[in-house]
């Protein structure tokens, strides 16, 4: 416990993140102040918007500045506290970044309490991504029942969510993911009605059977072929809840003509769509509601989660890669220590 193991970011960049853009370090552990705790991290949250924290470019919050440890929500537990109300041995949701030990505040933890929850859940379906399906879908696209909602990315850590919640709003939903075990997943353990591969020859020839009455809701995770194809195929006031393009982070120059915006602006004009970028913190408001559903959806079994975790935090680079290629089955968590729940 003499040493800290951390992930800097060393330069911002350019296209598919590397380790010489994000190279593990060693530096001396750190020592709470008053009013702080010292946090082992157990799971590390990777997510896409984490691309953007990377990036010189500005964006809804602040990047990460070459030098420093890279951002990141946590789950850890107390190993030493001059903090009240929190002890050695608490489970907390932290945002310690990218490195084996953290000092956190009061105003950046949450207690856990594994006997409710399995603890890696607090970044996953009970946390950020699963509160980022609640607020989009329900807030944005107002599913009502019978609708067609599709969504991408279906599997992955706020798709899969997406696609529940429709479900229990009476919706027929259609995934859309990048491999065949992926999509089956999709349908046989969340319920939804169909899941297109987007990386088959007749991708678009098969979301067109699976949408038979066009296309209601759009979540939309991903960009690139997949909007385009879905574009074809919204129906008059269509909503597209807008929470990622995950196909476009890595690009490093403007897409190949001809300009398709004049199109798209007259396609959103005649269709009358709705189409709403949005960051789950602007919905904050929504926080209580959703811990009550979500709870209880758990509880009742209608909400079923797939996580992905890797071993090591010196693989979270070649992991994050994973994330941004489509890799990830589900959730993806780096696992840093030994998880004591477990």
């Amino acid at each position: 416990m003499s040493v800290n193991r951390h992930i800097i970011l060393a330069q911002h960049p350019v296209g598919m993140p590397t380790s010489d853009d994000l190279p593990l370090r060693q530096g001396e552990m750190p020592s709470p102040g008053e009013g702080e705790v010292l946090i082992r991290t157990i799971y590390l949250s990777l997510d896409p918007y984490m691309r953007g924290r990377m990036s010189p470019a500005k964006s809804y919050a602040a990047g990460v500045q070459p030098g420093e440890v890279m951002q990141g929500a946590t789950v850890g537990q107390v190993i030493e506290s001059r903090l009240d109300g929190y002890d050695v041995g608490d489970y907390v949701l932290a945002f310690g970044g990218w490195q084996e030990y953290s000092v956190q505040g009061k105003d950046m933890l949450r207690k856990l309490d594994p006997k409710q929850a399995p603890i890696s859940t607090a970044v996953g379906v009970l946390g950020m991504p699963g509160f980022t399906a609640y607020a989009g879908l329900l807030e944005i696209g107002q599913p009502e029942e019978g609708e067609t909602v599709v969504v991408s990315a279906a599997s992955g850590a706020v798709g899969q969510v997406v696609g529940q919640i429709a479900k229990l709003k009476g919706c027929r939903v259609v995934g859309v993911a990048g491999a065949a075990d992926k999509c089956q997943h999709v349908v046989q353990a969340y319920g939804f009605d169909a899941c297109v591969n987007y990386k088959d020859d007749d991708f678009e020839a098969q979301l067109e059977a699976a949408c038979p009455d066009g296309i209601d809701i759009y979540f939309e995770n991903v960009g690139g072929k997949v909007f385009e194809a879905v574009m074809k195929r919204v129906n008059d006031f269509a909503r597209i809840p807008l929470c990622g393009r995950i196909a476009h982070y890595n690009d490093t120059e403007a897409p190949a003509g001809p300009d398709q915006l004049p199109a798209f602006l007259t396609k959103l004009l005649v269709k009358r769509v709705l189409i709403k970028g949005f960051i789950q913190f602007d919905y904050a408001y929504l926080m209580k509601d959703f811990v009550r559903d979500m709870g209880s959806w758990m509880q009742q079994g209608k909400i079923r989660y797939q996580e992905d975790i890797v071993d090591g935090l010196e693989n979270t680079v070649d992991a994050f890669q994973g994330l941004l290629q489509g890799r990830n089955r589900g959730k993806l968590l780096v696992r840093v220590s030994e998880d004591p729940t477990r």
